[in-house]
């Protein structure tokens, strides 16, 4: 019995398409790296240095916003040009965004069940590398800083709802469909993109924490075909550190 005939495929998925169509779209994921890399070195530029800690706080949060930004909307348009699917709603449908309670709320479930996994493993990682080297390329960017209460909320709402936006369109939606429209087995699916999300953040001291991270995101991802479940699924992961984020932001906490 093969995967598809084990495991359904769940409803409103696009079937795959093909070899031809799965290169276009990888070539649109890659796009959409540069994309990201091109933006934060434009961002660097600009602000005249690279020290996170020079930067005015417009800066510091141009950096965090711009390139996922900017890579997540090429990767959209180069999907809505280049993907499978009618022309008419191609990115939504070719990405498996679907607008369903049920796949929201397993999301919801994946994420919520997932920090049963990912807050121990955090924790255990912390303590194996030193408190002093736990932080994100974001705590370390934003690490001293006192923002003003506008910046401090738009760095928490970005962590917190738009980088996985932006990061889930790009490796759970463009990566995964790419892979799909190969015709691989959704386990391969899922471990490749894990693997690529995981090692893709450039923070290799933190890339075995964040293939741990990266497993209720596939799982609801998965199990839903729903990209949007792994978006939620993601965005609860990333509530406590973007709370913890605007709390030292603010001097709530040191």
């Amino acid at each position: 019995m093969t995967d598809d005939e084990s495991h359904p495929r769940p409803s409103g998925v696009v079937p795959a398409g093909g070899l031809r169509v799965g290169l276009a779209l990888l070539g649109v994921f890659l796009a959409g790296q540069l994309t990201m890399l091109a933006a934060s070195v434009l961002v660097l530029l600009a602000s005249g240095t690279p020290d996170p800690a020079l930067m005015a706080d417009g800066g510091l949060l141009a950096v965090l916003v711009l390139p996922i930004a900017s890579g997540a909307l090429v990767a959209v348009l180069g999907v809505a040009r280049l993907g499978g699917g009618p022309r008419a709603g191609r990115a939504p449908r070719e990405l498996a965004v679907r607008w369903n309670g049920r796949d929201i709320r397993t999301g919801l479930a994946f994420g919520l069940g997932g920090l049963l996994l990912t807050l121990p493993a955090a924790a255990l990682w912390a303590a194996w590398v030193g408190a002093d080297r736990a932080d994100s390329a974001v705590g370390d960017a934003f690490a001293g800083r006192e923002l003003g209460p506008v910046a401090a909320v738009a760095t928490f709402l970005a962590v917190w709802l738009l980088a996985p936006i932006g990061e889930e369109v790009l490796f759970r939606g463009v990566l995964w469909r790419a892979l799909e429209h190969w015709g691989l087995n959704r386990w391969v699916v899922f471990a490749v993109t894990s693997l690529v999300f995981s090692f893709a953040h450039l923070e290799l001291l933190r890339t075995p924490l964040l293939l741990v991270l990266s497993i209720p995101i596939g799982l609801a991802r998965m199990y839903t075909g729903n990209l949007l479940a792994g978006v939620v699924a993601h965005q609860v992961n990333n509530f406590l550190p973007a709370v913890a984020l605007l709390l030292a932001t603010t001097g709530v906490l040191p």
